[in-house]
């Protein structure tokens, strides 16, 4: 279907179009605004999963294959405010649904913590037998029990709780292993560009290491996020959805750009003027450099870096860009570029900026650069 449009007349028919290309592909990622159907396509997908057999007692059981994360996914988490105690505030987990099975045996805590802490830093504990959430935060060496954690940092937990999930079931651990497909809708509604890219690599890191056996849908709204995960997962198949008055409209965008690359560059020239530097940074500005080296006609970003006498193939650059867009990056505690690599930083990116001629008046010096050689 490539560079292509096709139009389905619902959503249903849509979601086994996907289920179709997913005999073939590991990956499916939908770019699509908020009120296209995102979320009602993924419940679509999911239902087409559920089959009704014969269990081994002989009465019928309703099977399924799907395990999702959507705005619903989030509705299984609700709170108990303790209203009249008002010490006592938990978050509750709806045990009735197949997302929470096994979950005492399977140890959550210990799986949920690595992921939670690359983005906050409260703790919790599970009481499995009232299916509660308790929320903790210890400052020094004193702790404080029973928060009631922000909205924000509640949507990262519920996020960190179905990751947990989503890697026991790429690990094909046994209670798990109805899933065949996982279907993500919209994670990171949330969160900022900068913290999407580190979400983006996060989930790419996780989803790559399987087998390949379970097949991923991913939709969002967010152009970032929606670039990174196509740059992190290069051989995904990538469609633009629309709502059209003939139907759902699903285009093949092959290597179309999809973000704000202006928006993003001058970010980038903002930050660099200050000296406010970060790693994830660098994860930007590759990201840039990919989509242009793509949209004029290069195999490699290195060929969007700028030739020097010292580096005079800009071997030395590139594997710059190669190695420190792959950190490990903390959305909680963003590390701040070592000086020597603010210089390169600033050097890769006023090179490709004067080689790639943009408006200048949009990028005006700051007025105060005190700290542009921090």
């Amino acid at each position: 279907m490539s560079n292509a449009a096709t139009t389905f007349a619902s959503l249903d028919e849509l979601a086994k179009h996907l289920r179709g290309r997913l005999d073939e592909k590991k990956y499916v990622l939908l770019f699509a605004y908020n009120g296209t159907g995102k979320t009602r396509l993924s419940m679509a997908f999911k239902e087409q999963g559920k089959k009704t057999v014969e269990g081994d007692d002989g009465n019928e059981e309703t099977t399924r294959d799907t395990l999702y994360f959507n705005a619903f996914t989030e509705d299984l988490f609700t709170w108990d405010n303790d209203l009249e105690g008002g010490s006592d505030m938990v978050l509750k987990m709806n045990t009735s649904s197949r997302f929470f099975l096994g979950l005492k045996e399977l140890e959550m805590e210990s799986r949920i913590l690595p992921f939670l802490h690359r983005y906050t830093d409260i703790n919790f504990y599970i009481n499995y037998e009232k299916a509660e959430i308790s929320f903790f935060r210890e400052i020094q060496d004193h702790t404080i029990d029973s928060i009631k954690v922000s909205r924000g940092e509640e949507n990262i937990f519920v996020w960190c709780f179905f990751l947990a999930v989503a890697q026991l079931a790429v690990d094909e651990q046994e209670a798990y292993d109805w899933v065949k497909y996982i279907y993500i809708d919209d994670p990171i509604s949330s969160l900022d560009d900068n913290n999407a890219i580190a979400v983006a690599s996060h989930l790419a890191q996780l989803l790559k290491s399987g087998n390949g056996k379970i097949r991923t849908v991913i939709s969002s709204h967010h152009a970032l996020f929606f670039n990174v995960m196509c740059n992190e997962l290069s051989k995904a198949e990538r469609y633009f959805l629309s709502k059209e008055a003939s139907g759902y409209v699903l285009t093949d965008t092959t290597d179309t750009p999809r973000f704000h690359h202006i928006a993003l560059l001058k970010q980038l020239h903002e930050v660099a003027e200050s000296g406010k530097i970060y790693t994830y940074h660098f994860n930007i500005l590759r990201n840039i450099l990919e989509k242009t080296a793509t949209f004029h006609g290069f195999k490699n970003f290195s060929a969007c870096i700028k030739k020097v006498s010292d580096d005079p193939d800009g071997i030395l650059h590139a594997r710059l860009v190669n190695v420190l867009s792959h950190g490990n990056y903390s959305l909680y505690e963003p590390q701040e570029m070592l000086p020597e690599n603010k210089g390169y930083f600033r050097k890769i990116l006023h090179d490709f900026m004067n080689n790639y001629r943009f408006n200048p008046e949009l990028f005006p010096p700051e007025p105060n650069q005190e700290n542009v050689n921090a």
